[in-house]
């Protein structure tokens, strides 16, 4: 029986269901396959667990901060994220698209201030959850969406060459781009960051090729197999490459103070807890929609979600730590894993954590060339080069929006480059929903202008056009059809009465029709009522709630052109 049709005969039935077919199916516990369910979603749970560590711990690398705080994040994003009904399979934690923001801001104002800015974005999300505007993210460009992926992509893939290869990148994307030729020599000249650069490249080619290993060794995760490499590479006598530095766990966390929270009095600080408001809100709801594309059970309640996802930051802007999104990677690998519940993610935030408190002398083992390699496949994944061909063949004018928000973000920063992407897209939907047909000729004694559809301010050019090629036909007479249009805006609306008033000031004789049902402007009663029945009246008019009038009618006979105000 289909879900749709199950549901639409009561509540009783797929209660039962459930119950009836796990028993028909061969368990180990006999009593309806819990536990064998609950092994799955352990299962699933150590697969994101290792899917989640080196990204973990290669985002805060790669956002200028100590490890254990990507860790920290991590333990919120499962622990706390994980547990509150929102998303069933998507898994939250610190995420490579934050990476470069995160990184600009601690360089500006510090690892505390970070904690502020996590914490009051926490707060932003959970008031946007509770006032219902959960949903609000969907109804952005999906041009913009991928343009802000590939911008952050791109950046942070540039950026992550330079650790690397044991070096340390100059700054901005321009200047990570065009220090890449220089970076390139001095790999060659050191056998050192040759090596390093070497663990990074196998790295990136696990993570395109690892899924085809056949058998149970390619369900493994590539992170978890490349950081297994590069350990026991660093580890060969004579090997001398850079490895993470770990500390203490609890000795990281640092509790914003009011040293800190002074610092909203900063204009910066509340333009970047807006940026990461917006831009991680964004992010984990779009991911929400991709991850619910990819499994057949509970589809996400945005604004609880989103209310989670705040609650989420919220603790961790506490703790001084990185900011929480959900992931794809992570929340796909949970997919894939089998998982069905809440559980396997929430669990995966207690092995992040237990690994932390009892094993954190292995994570000093880890390559950092290995960990900017797991980012550098993570940028590439967001940058997608594919979509952009893909996007052309699609639809140029949203190519030209998806462009244009990559650009700008390379150029500038992310949240310039989202802004321009949005009006670049509400620029791109007004030029298409403003189509103007304008339809001229001329007949013995009238020049006749006849328009349909959108007539908008961005078609006001040629709707003057139009106007002027009537006046200048020379015919004594001239008629504008608006009837078929079906928005008409005040600069258009202007346009055509001015215009009509500036043509029988010089004699002439203007018709102009208005869309609408027909009532009669008049400063002065007309001298016959019933003539205004007698015309002819449109055959169709807009719905209801349309706002339309008629301005004026056909001429009325001569008799009454001295008398009456509406004929020019």
């Amino acid at each position: 029986m289909s879900g749709a049709h199950a549901r639409g005969r009561g509540h009783a039935r797929p209660r039962t269901e459930p119950r009836t077919k796990t028993a028909a199916q061969p368990t180990s516990t006999g009593r309806d396959g819990r536990a064998g369910s609950l092994a799955t979603e352990i299962t699933a749970s150590f697969v994101v667990f290792l899917v989640a560590l080196p990204l973990c711990i290669g985002v805060a690398v790669a956002s200028g901060v100590p490890a254990e705080l990507g860790i920290v994040s991590g333990v919120v994003g499962g622990l706390v994220v994980g547990a509150i009904r929102g998303s069933t399979l998507q898994v939250s934690g610190p995420a490579a698209g934050l990476a470069a923001l995160v990184a600009e801001t601690v360089a500006e104002h510090g690892v505390g201030a970070l904690g502020v800015i996590v914490f009051f974005s926490g707060i932003l999300q959970i008031v946007l959850g509770l006032i219902r505007l959960g949903r609000m993210f969907q109804a952005i460009s999906l041009a913009v969406v991928q343009g802000m992926l590939a911008g952050i992509g791109l950046p942070l893939m540039v950026g992550q060459l330079y650790p690397m290869t044991d070096a340390k990148a100059p700054g901005t994307p321009i200047e990570n781009m065009s220090g890449l030729p220089g970076l390139l020599g001095d790999v060659l000249a050191d056998r050192q960051a040759l090596t390093a650069a070497g663990l990074g490249v196998v790295t990136i080619v696990l993570a395109f090729v690892w899924k085809k290993v056949p058998g149970p060794l390619g369900k493994l995760p590539a992170a978890l197999v490349a950081v297994g490499i590069g350990c026991a590479v660093a580890a060969l006598p004579g090997v001398e490459v850079k490895t993470l530095q770990v500390g203490n766990l609890t000795a990281a966390i640092q509790v914003p103070g009011a040293e800190e929270f002074a610092g909203l009095a900063d204009a910066a600080i509340i333009t970047s807890i807006l940026t990461f408001t917006v831009i991680a809100s964004a992010e984990s709801l779009f991911t929400a929609a991709a991850v619910d594309r990819m499994h057949s059970g509970p589809r996400t309640q945005y604004n609880t979600e989103l209310i989670a996802q705040g609650t989420g930051n919220t603790l961790a802007g506490l703790l001084g730590a990185l900011p929480i999104t959900a992931v794809v990677a992570r929340s796909s690998a949970n997919v894939q894993a089998g998982a069905r519940t809440r559980i396997s993610r929430t669990l995966h935030g207690l092995w992040l954590l237990a690994f932390a408190l009892l094993l954190p002398q292995v994570l000093a083992l880890i390559p950092i060339s290995v960990l900017a390699g797991v980012l550098v496949h993570s940028g590439w994944k967001l940058f997608a080069p594919e979509e952009f061909p893909k996007m052309w063949r699609q639809d140029r004018g949203e190519f030209a929006v998806m462009t244009v928000t990559t650009l700008v973000i390379v150029a500038t920063a992310l949240l310039e480059g989202v802004i321009v992407g949005l009006l670049a897209g509400i620029v791109l939907a007004a030029l298409r929903m403003s189509q103007t047909v304008i339809r001229q000729h001329l007949e013995e004694d009238t020049a006749k202008v006849v328009m349909a559809g959108n007539a908008t301010f961005l078609r006001l050019p040629q709707v003057i056009e139009a106007l002027e090629a009537a006046a200048e036909s020379g015919k004594p007479r001239i008629r504008l059809d608006l009837t078929a249009v079906t928005h008409l805006d005040h600069a258009c609306r202007g346009q055509v009465e001015e215009f009509t008033a500036q043509q029988r000031a010089r004699g002439l004789r203007v018709e102009l029709l208005m869309p609408g049902k027909p009532t009669a402007t008049a400063t002065a009663p007309l001298p016959t009522p019933p003539l205004i029945e007698s015309l002819p009246q449109p055959d169709t008019f807009p719905g209801p709630g349309a706002e339309w009038f008629y301005l004026d009618t056909r001429p009325l006979p001569d008799g009454y052109a001295e008398r009456s105000p509406l004929v020019g």
